[in-house]
């Protein structure tokens, strides 16, 4: 079997960013499907599950109510827990999408209230949220993306970036 194309990327140089993963396309439609990496792979710890969930439950809540809900095709985490993926119609690069991730951010770190969609007649896992952390890494990718605006993904390269946890590449401690 062929290796996909995201299993290319070397995980070891990735850090915290907006890339575009790929496009599809068939016919005239185009699908473009946006890495947001939230940690850095392999040298952060990956996002929790609670608060990537009520991640989740928002950032889908946000960008289908925007005024770009008819581009937004699926918003979903990563198997890894180091980000998300955001699928928009369009042939589209990180630059057109970048207003719209940072006031998914600004949505997200304002949020208060009750998470939409954690309800048991509405999800089946609803009782597993943590806004407060979903807050914490929102406010530190926005971060990431203002000060470091990275768009493109690294070049491959034999030496690894170097640790930005300070326990990296470690039991955490133990």
């Amino acid at each position: 079997m062929e290796r996909i194309a995201s299993f290319t990327i070397n995980h070891l140089n990735l850090m915290p960013g907006l890339y575009v993963s790929r496009r599809d396309k068939k016919n005239d439609c185009v699908v473009t499907t946006f890495d947001l990496r939230i940690t850095a792979p392999n040298r952060e710890p990956v996002i929790d599950m609670p608060a990537m969930h009520t991640i989740e439950h928002l950032a889908a809540t946000y960008l289908r109510n925007s005024d770009r809900k008819e581009d937004v095709v699926y918003f979903g985490p990563m198997g890894c827990r180091t980000g998300c993926y955001l699928l928009m119609f369009g042939d589209l690069s990180s630059e057109d999408v970048y207003d719209l991730v940072l006031s998914m951010c600004d949505f997200i770190i304002g949020f208060s209230g009750e998470i939409p969609g954690a309800k048991p007649e509405q999800c089946g896992n609803y009782l597993e949220q943590n806004l407060n952390m979903a807050k914490f890494y929102m406010e530190k990718y926005k971060k990431e993306l203002v000060e470091n605006k990275r768009f493109a993904y690294p070049v491959c390269s034999k030496e690894p970036a170097k640790p930005v946890h300070k326990n990296a590449g470690t039991n955490f401690g133990e």
